[in-house]
């Protein structure tokens, strides 16, 4: 009897490693490009716009003219309603830091799947 339930243990095995949480940016980064790739073109669309619109609350938010304007880029977790809950930055400006404080708690297009990880990249030019 123990058999069958050790060998059921061990096939979910794989299945929880897709659910583990990013040890870094770089991880989280590649994640959230896997995401955002396996959507599809009309998800893609709804997705993108509903990021534009909270990035450019929270730029506008954070709009400090004696900000550094280096690049700086988010990666953001999202739960099952699209609420934002983690995020990992690369990059430690003032408004960086400001954008990514405004982005927890914040809402975009509802993801397929829980958790999803969605990126914002970010870069300047005159």
């Amino acid at each position: 009897m123990t058999r069958p339930a050790l060998l059921f243990g061990f096939a979910l095995l794989p299945l929880a490693g897709l659910a583990q949480t990013p040890a870094n940016f770089a991880e989280a980064k590649a994640r959230a490009d896997r995401d955002e790739a396996s959507l599809t073109a009309t998800a893609q669309a709804a997705f993108l716009q509903s990021q534009s619109r909270q990035l450019e609350s929270s730029v506008a938010n954070c709009a400090n003219p004696r900000h550094d304007t280096a690049a700086f880029a988010i990666v953001a977790e999202l739960d099952a309603r699209g609420r934002i809950v983690r995020t990992w930055r690369q990059g430690d400006t003032a408004l960086a830091i400001c954008v990514e404080k405004e982005l927890n708690g914040r809402f975009l297009e509802p993801p397929p799947r829980a958790p999803f990880l969605a990126a914002f990249e970010l870069s300047f030019t005159p």
